[in-house]
């Protein structure tokens, strides 16, 4: 038998491991919930042009970089996390790590996986671009049917988000939502079946940039400097969603995939989604996915920010050459959007050019590739169509 003493010891010692196992178990479900450890971020941090070595050449000058972790409350048990904010939910199933890698992911969406016989063979050498310069990586083409198996499995413990997609009345609309999904989720990058890589993923970041403080590459889609910008765009400086390179769990996602569910739902709830795709760069295409960014930028959770100098379009507007602030890198619009003839974007040889969009928004149907499509950018695509097989076969990339 025990003695008293023993007794004692025996329970103070049982005591300390319980409280130990419990409070490890409760810190660990709250980095989930706030997304993962903070990046630990040192001068490179700094909102900075890569190819400059005077800070003062750029419009704003401010130091931003990521703030230490804030635990604040304790977060609820795990079993309870489905009444939780949508925001909250996604940060726990999708946790986000800044100093891993970017997973070696491909994901792009077609009507047709490229077995099938009816895959366009005007977009086979596109599609195989990718593989060319990317050998070791899974790429997939998802089909509709594909995509919503797909997030079902990743996201039926988050039910308002499986909802918002179903519920979402059109193709477009689920398209945009699913590239967001599906790099928030499994990370990698997304690019739209009309795009052809033309230089690896590995050459996109700079050297000088630590790869372990970046989770997320985006490219600018517009620079429009006219005063009459907004005849034609949304926003002054918008940021192209049809190539995005991320991290899982990126807090840009998580907040966009938030936002979106939430203004599906709420639309749903009054009656009003629609098919028709009036809205649509509002609704959940450059508009969203550009104010998301920048909002994120300029969250004092995660940066520290001049409150009379917040991160916007003057940042950025002109860049020859890649940014990076905190944990996003921002391309300049020849990195994603060469030859466009506008912008000051390079041409197709140029070393900043990356990938190649060919606008042909191939994931509509063809009675709907082209609405809303700014005047410029018609008249610029429809005087350039001529000269474009060529250009592609310089590419070596030949269209039927």
């Amino acid at each position: 038998m025990l003695s008293v003493k023993r007794a004692i010891i025996l329970s103070a010692i049982v005591l300390v491991i319980f409280f130990f196992t419990s409070s490890q178990r409760s810190q660990e479900f709250r980095s989930h919930i706030r997304g993962g450890p903070r990046p630990n971020v040192d001068d490179d941090a700094v909102l900075a042009d890569h190819s400059s070595k005077h800070p003062e050449d750029h419009p704003n000058k401010l130091v931003t970089q990521i703030n230490p972790p804030h635990l604040g409350k304790p977060a609820p048990r795990p079993s309870n996390i489905n009444g939780q904010p949508v925001r909250d939910q996604l940060a726990y199933q999708f946790p986000y790590d800044v100093s891993n890698k970017f997973p070696a992911f491909i994901w792009q969406t077609w009507k047709y996986t490229v077995a099938n016989p009816r895959f366009s063979d005007g977009y086979r050498p596109l599609e195989a671009s990718w593989t060319h310069h990317h050998p070791d990586f899974i790429h997939e083409v998802i089909t509709d049917q594909v995509a919503l198996h797909l997030i079902k499995h990743l996201y039926g413990s988050v039910p308002q988000v499986l909802e918002a997609f179903t519920s979402l009345p059109s193709p477009i609309l689920k398209a945009d939502f699913f590239r967001y999904l599906i790099l928030l989720a499994r990370g990698g990058i997304y690019s739209d079946i009309d795009t052809a890589a033309l230089k690896p993923a590995t050459k996109w970041i700079p050297s000088n940039f630590r790869m372990a403080s970046i989770g997320l590459v985006v490219g600018i889609e517009a620079d429009p400097t006219g005063k009459n910008w907004a005849e034609n765009y949304s926003r002054r400086l918008q940021f192209c969603q049809w190539t995005i390179q991320s991290k899982p769990g990126h807090p840009v996602l998580r907040e966009v995939v938030a936002r979106i569910t939430e203004k599906t739902l709420d639309m749903k709830r009054k009656g009003k989604l629609r098919k028709d795709q009036s809205g649509v760069i509002e609704f959940t295409g450059p508009a969203i996915w550009t104010d998301t960014i920048f909002d994120y930028l300029n969250d004092e959770n995660y940066f520290t920010v001049q409150k009379e100098n917040p991160i916007d379009f003057r940042n950025f507007t002109g860049m020859k050459n890649p940014k990076k602030i905190g944990d996003v890198v921002v391309l300049p619009v020849t990195s994603f959007s060469p030859g466009v003839g506008q912008f000051g974007a390079g041409e197709d040889d140029d070393p900043q050019a990356f990938v190649k969009h060919m606008f042909e928004g191939t994931w509509k149907p063809e009675e709907e590739r082209h609405i809303g499509e700014p005047d410029n950018m018609r008249i610029y695509r429809e005087d350039q169509e001529k000269k474009q097989k060529e250009r592609l076969k310089k590419m070596g990339i030949h269209q039927v």
